[in-house]
């Protein structure tokens, strides 16, 4: 597969470019400045990636339906980051493809440390109606950035998904393809006496199927095991918040274990 990672400024002028096969990387020499994006092109659609758009995000085997077009954070957008990403005047891109063995791995098929807003290509995806004042520390994608620590809330590390108070809050996860799941881990915010906790939420999933999941105030992970299911989404929600003075039950992290088909 022929691959080709890109770094543009705000006019589309080319900062760095370098083309391969199946595997590449590219240094760019220079600090980030408002308005840069980051482009992979891949020469087929529907691939498996190893993708790194940057050093400090570290790597993710996502599922590409085509180019992938990230623009690079500033200011309260970034807060949700490592303060190491995207910063400084040396960057490393990097992108290989999958191998069969990679792809069809029993592993966690919820992680995308390079996923964001809006209509993507790169998948998982995560998306919710609501995001606490839609503040990037609180936004869905943080559920999936490979990131558990959940004692404290705010910035890096401690982002979650944050739900407003709002009672109809759910999050979806979109796989982008069919993939075989049995397994559910959720890491809740456990920010006490801060924090609420859930005591029980609903997934529904692409196949029409819904599961309950009873949790307790924890901060260890809940977990979730099930008959197999082939599905290409699945929505959390019917949150029920525990009794108590704190209106602020949040997640920190889904995990979903399964394979690709």
């Amino acid at each position: 597969m022929e691959l080709c990672l890109r770094v543009y400024d705000k006019n589309g002028n080319t900062i760095a470019i370098r083309h391969g096969f199946d595997e590449i990387s590219l240094m760019c020499p220079r600090e980030y400045q408002e308005g840069d994006h980051l482009v992979l092109e891949i020469s087929e659609p529907n691939a498996f990636v190893w993708l790194q758009l940057d050093d400090a995000l570290g790597k993710s085997l996502v599922y590409l339906t085509g180019n992938v077009e990230y623009l690079v954070p500033f200011g309260e957008k970034r807060v949700n980051l490592s303060p190491k990403a995207f910063s400084g005047k040396i960057h490393l891109l990097y992108a290989r493809a999958a191998r069969d063995y990679e792809i069809h791995a029993y592993r966690n098929l919820a992680v995308n440390v390079n996923d964001q807003h809006g209509d993507v290509s790169c998948f998982p995806h995560a998306s919710a109606n609501v995001e606490t004042r839609g503040e990037a520390v609180f936004a869905a994608k943080n559920a999936i950035d490979g990131v558990v620590i959940s004692d404290s809330h705010g910035n890096w590390p401690y982002a979650s998904w944050g739900i407003n108070r709002r009672d109809d809050a759910k999050m979806r996860l979109d796989f982008g393809r069919m993939v075989e799941i049995d397994r559910i881990h959720l890491y809740t915010r456990s920010d006490f006496p801060h924090d609420n906790w859930w005591t029980e939420a609903t997934f529904t999933f692409s196949d029409g199927s819904t599961l309950v999941f009873p949790m307790e105030k924890s901060d260890r992970p809940h977990e979730l095991t099930f008959e197999k299911k082939q599905v290409e989404w699945l929505e959390i929600g019917e949150l029920k918040k525990a009794p108590g003075p704190s209106p602020f039950p949040a997640l920190t992290q889904i995990e979903v274990y399964g394979t690709d088909l």
